[in-house]
């Protein structure tokens, strides 16, 4: 057999033109028949899924377009064009062609071929089980939801959105029983977004990070507190953005790959890792939202700008069960990209050594009094909010347990939604200690229910303990934390490149977890951290 004969096409595809890649095939079918049926079918099956994420692709593009640029006439159908393509996409990926391909395709076991190939059997059997219509609900739903909540959040009134609310939940209630479960009704949805997440195992987790913050966070506020007023004054928004994208470059974000714009709620959307977009929101009177939240999606895009190329367009750069194009292998590792750059490098005083000259001369007015520490202490301090977005690193947790503990009782049905109200404001007052002034600080305050993301919340605290597991083993190697102390970003972005990033979505969280630093999900590097930062912060 000659030796070209064991390569896959995937790998003709990274060295050779299509064109170069069917001589050879055609020079091969000859002599092996057999090899042949399988290569066909795995060419026809990657070939196929590239359709499908360029449909993906397309309804991501029309989705940053609507909470960017789009007006707000464009509402109207845009969820429809949403739904549209993401049918579109669900019936490329279940039609007889590419199930045909699935059948017929074969490659030698624990290479991305056949890694792409188990991803779409396994999607294909996922969407057999959900009703097309109920795809199309669910996506003309999230537009219309999102609409009826703005309305509500601007008349700070939860009742206008409470129906909203109930067909959102009752369509994810339906959604849970298509998809099956063993456990809970909610582990269905857990599955959606973070693979391995169930009721039973989250329960212990949550309720550790909960017995240790809450006291601290105590503790910490009982403190004298950091001077932050400073923070308070007039910034330029214009000048705003040109530091947020000043940072995210800095620490490795490509521009030239992508761009930075304003929402009214902040994300990363990629279309492929050539065209990753950030945004980002500005407070004309609050100098850290802009600074942290760009930084954050900075995090993400470097995350989808440095998948392996190899794997674009493929299995291994998209979301056949949620149809989303992505080349993060779940929402809580993605997370822990964004929350390692924002508060492990970010809010570390190393950070603003190299960093805070630069931002003193973009405000010298308002920043003239100030030094590296009386900045850094002010950026870190804690304060109880009823608010997730105004919530700093100690405190966010509580809200995202919060979130998820009320999810888990609406989907299972121990909660109404005319009850979730006054369980959201009591949780607030238990957990963190402050009243709710307004629907808008409680059940209005997140876009995620709008739009139908039951099951997300928890992966932010994932993300958070992700990131603080694998930042700890990256700078156990001197050489990576001499180049933070420098101000050298690009040692810890290429240790996460090496270790997540290039691997796409062909590992679960655990495998890249458990490869990267020994073990499994862990939480303790993530307590150890919180009670160094603060105790350091406040230190007197």
């Amino acid at each position: 057999m000659p030796a070209f004969i064991l390569l896959s096409p995937f790998s003709y595809f990274r060295d050779f033109s299509r064109l170069a890649y069917v001589i050879l095939y055609d020079c091969i079918t000859d002599y092996q028949p057999l090899f042949c049926e399988g290569l066909m079918g795995l060419t026809r099956l990657l070939e196929l899924s590239g359709r499908v994420n360029d449909l993906l692709n397309a309804a991501s593009l029309l989705a940053w377009d609507s909470r960017t640029m789009m007006p707000s006439s464009g509402n109207a159908t845009r969820g429809l064009q949403i739904s549209t393509l993401t049918v579109a996409a669900r019936d490329l990926l279940c039609s007889d062609e590419m199930r045909r391909a699935a059948d017929a395709a074969d490659a030698q076991t624990g290479t991305p071929e056949a890694d792409m190939i188990s991803v779409v059997r396994k999607a294909i059997a996922y969407h057999d089980r959900i009703p097309t219509e109920l795809i199309r609900r669910r996506n003309e739903l999230a537009v219309t939801a999102h609409d009826v909540w703005a309305e509500a959040c601007r008349r700070k009134d939860f009742a206008i959105f409470r129906p909203a609310l109930e067909e959102t939940v009752e369509v994810c209630r339906t959604w849970a029983e298509c998809a099956g479960y063993d456990g809970h009704p909610y582990d269905a949805l857990l599955e959606l977004y973070e693979p391995g997440n169930t009721v039973a195992n989250l329960t212990p987790l949550l309720g550790r990070l909960r017995d240790h913050i809450v006291p601290l966070a105590r503790e910490v506020h009982g403190r004298d507190q950091p001077d932050d007023e400073f923070l308070a004054q007039d910034f330029s928004e214009e000048v705003q953005m040109g530091v947020a994208g000043d940072l995210a470059r800095r620490i490795g974000y490509n521009m030239d790959q992508g761009r930075l714009d304003i929402a009214l709620h902040p994300f990363e959307i990629s279309f492929t890792r050539e065209d990753v977009r950030l945004t980002t929101w500005i407070d004309r009177n609050w100098l850290p939202k802009s600074i942290f939240t760009t930084l954050h999606e900075a995090g993400h895009g470097i995350y989808e700008q440095n998948v392996d190329t190899a794997y674009t367009r493929t299995p291994l750069a998209t979301d056949f069960i949620l149809l989303y194009a992505v080349g993060g292998v779940s929402f809580g590792m993605h997370e822990s990209q964004a929350r390692l750059w924002e508060n492990h490098v970010g809010r570390a005083r190393s950070f603003w050594e190299h960093n805070f000259g630069r931002l003193r001369d973009a405000f010298p007015e308002q920043l003239a009094e100030q030094t590296v520490e009386t900045f850094w202490r002010a950026v870190n301090r804690s304060r109880p909010s009823a608010k997730r977005s105004f919530a700093g690193e100690l405190t966010y947790d509580l809200h995202t347990i919060l979130r998820t503990e009320l999810e888990k009782d609406l989907i299972g049905g121990t909660l109404k939604v005319s009850e979730v109200r006054e369980a959201w404001n009591a949780m607030t007052e238990e957990m963190l200690g402050v009243s709710v002034q307004d629907d808008t600080e409680s059940v209005l305050q997140d876009v995620h229910w709008p739009t139908g993301q039951f099951g997300t919340f928890c992966n932010y605290t994932i993300g958070n303990i992700v990131a603080a597991q694998l930042f700890e083993t990256a700078t156990q190697d001197d050489h990576v934390q001499d180049a933070l102390d420098a101000g050298d970003y690009a040692p810890l972005r290429n240790w996460l490149t090496d270790k997540i990033h290039i691997h796409g979505r062909r590992y679960v969280r655990d495998e890249l977890l458990t490869a990267a630093t020994g073990r499994p999900l862990d939480p303790e590097p993530y307590l150890a951290h919180l009670d160094r930062r603060f105790e350091a912060v406040y230190a007197q």
